[in-house]
């Protein structure tokens, strides 16, 4: 497809939606960009979010994927896809690596049955970059004002996820950028910019 779809990753905390918003904001009027976030991102997908971030519910591993990978392929369908067609460039905030690293590592679901999972739902869709904000697990979780439900399992519980995130990063150099996430928030919006900048030339 003509677009370029950038993925923002990372633990809880990490600061992905801050650097999602500056980034979209350096690429405005540059590129046309469609901002967007996951769980969510389509009207469907956005009640599923309700339903899988309510602390109030108490969710398997299993029943937990599939309602990600629900919303996904919504997502993808009606958000996604339609505007990569149109050469626009998408930044999310969490895609399949995020369900690969929660539910298919910490989950203990298995990488290649959530992989898999996530093939289906997106038609094998991916991002062309992958953003990995690296945070300490104490330091993102601190950050949380009215934790979620996800946000509120425990630090090896994130922990985990953390590290699931690097060895991701680690297995497909070419897709991914990884950045300390303990700089200032301008440090590291001016290394994303210059990396996505160098890929959309």
């Amino acid at each position: 497809m003509p677009g370029f779809f950038i993925a923002f990753e990372g633990g809880d905390g990490a600061g992905k939606s801050t650097q999602v918003k500056l980034l979209a904001a350096a690429l405005q009027g540059k590129r046309e960009v469609v901002v967007t976030r996951e769980p969510g991102g389509s009207d469907v997908a956005e009640h599923i979010r309700e339903v899988l971030l309510n602390p109030n519910h108490r969710i398997d591993g299993m029943t937990e994927a599939l309602l990600f990978a629900a919303a996904r392929a919504d997502h993808v369908s009606k958000v996604i896809r339609p505007a990569l067609e149109q050469n626009r460039v998408v930044i999310c905030d969490r895609f399949v690596d995020s369900s690969i690293a929660y539910q298919g590592v910490a989950r203990n679901l298995g990488i290649e049955m959530v992989r898999e999972l996530n093939q289906i739902a997106t038609n094998n869709l991916m991002p062309d970059l992958t953003i990995v904000l690296d945070v300490s697990t104490d330091a993102g979780l601190a950050r949380a004002q009215e934790p979620n439900r996800m946000e509120n399992e425990g630090a090896d519980f994130h922990e985990i996820v953390k590290d699931a995130f690097i060895e991701l990063a680690k297995q497909e150099l070419a897709r991914y950028l990884v950045v300390a996430a303990n700089q200032s928030r301008e440090a590291i919006a001016e290394i994303i910019l210059q990396e996505v900048s160098e890929r959309l030339k």
